[in-house]
């Protein structure tokens, strides 16, 4: 863990190593956020936003066991056929104990372990309902800045609290398998809407066609527009199979996103949903300081309980909030 009178010292050397292409050193970055959430903003004030318009951003996202990770290894290969830089994130539950990922990238993705093209990091929820840590953000930011042609955000598939992802990425992308069918109701009201592709993997198995079906004739029409219409793809992962119909529809949805001026539509909104999240965080970071009360505080909260402040007032004063 940094200090105070060294971190800004430390960090800009990190980000120089980085910003040369050293590998290490963006691990290092995305520790340090990971781990020390004070770091974000003297890491994000110095990053190099030249690169960041070149990254395009994937969300992968759907229920556990839907072969997401699986679709994310085969999109790799594909991208980095065509000599292309990934980065990927694969968010993960956080462990009970050590609030760290339970499962690993070098686990999930082996065989892009070694590609100089690839950079893969797993990462841990932290309790976060919508499947996405509140430095998930950062970190992409950082691998943007790094140079990245495409970033993946792979998330951990908690159901229809897995929206967040949507509001990190250019395309969505909404996995479920054939077993799902009966439930697409109940998903459209939630996680099929923030899909801008739509896939059914393991399509070898009975029931694909099916909700497929489901898909197109009762599904979600939150995402259509007059210049995007989600397509619904089969795809057995496991062989790769259907994989090239995947990355066909990533670059058409990036196509029209460009065309209609949507992309950068899209990316100015995020910014803002960022800003008004880091302030949210900020904010109940501070509450939650309150209960290690100072002598000043401690008077402060005593006179709330005597009455003698009222409670409004004693809390603009407790978070230092001026009117």
């Amino acid at each position: 863990m940094m200090n105070e009178t060294t971190s800004h010292s430390e960090i800009s050397v990190l980000i120089t190593s980085m910003l040369e292409g050293d590998r290490r050193s963006l691990s290092k970055l995305i520790s340090l956020i990971d781990h020390d959430h004070t770091t974000v903003s003297k890491i994000l004030t110095q990053l190099n936003t030249d690169k960041a318009e070149h990254s395009y951003c994937i969300g992968i996202t759907g229920p556990p066991g839907a072969g997401k990770s699986t679709i994310v290894d085969c999109l790799i290969s594909i991208l980095t056929s065509q000599n292309n830089s990934v980065g990927v994130i694969a968010v993960d539950p956080s462990s009970n104990f050590t609030y760290g990922a339970i499962l690993g990238d070098r686990i999930r993705m082996s065989d892009h372990v070694m590609d100089p093209n690839v950079f893969i990091r797993s990462m841990a929820t932290r309790g976060d309902k919508g499947g996405i840590s509140n430095v998930t953000s950062a970190a992409v930011r950082i691998l943007k800045s790094f140079g990245f042609d495409y970033i993946i955000i792979e998330s951990v598939g908690a159901g229809q609290t897995q929206l967040q992802i949507a509001d990190l990425s250019d395309t969505v992308i909404v996995t479920l398998v054939p077993e799902a069918g009966d439930n697409v109701q109940i998903l459209k009201a939630g996680l099929l809407e923030i899909g801008d592709i739509l896939i059914v993997n393991k399509a070898d198995r009975t029931g694909a066609n099916r909700i497929v079906n489901s898909i197109k004739e009762d599904g979600p029409t939150t995402r259509s527009s007059n210049w995007w219409e989600p397509p619904v793809l089969l795809t057995e992962a496991n062989r790769c199979k259907g994989i090239d119909d995947v990355y066909i529809a990533i670059e058409n949805h990036r196509k029209a996103l460009v065309d209609t001026d949507n992309l950068v539509k899209k990316r100015r909104e995020r910014n803002l949903i960022e800003f008004n999240k880091v302030i949210q965080e900020l904010i109940d970071s501070k509450i939650r300081s309150i209960g290690n009360i100072s002598e000043h505080e401690d008077d402060l909260i005593s006179k709330v309980e005597s009455g003698e402040l009222d409670p409004y007032s004693g809390a603009i004063q407790a978070i230092g909030y001026t009117i």
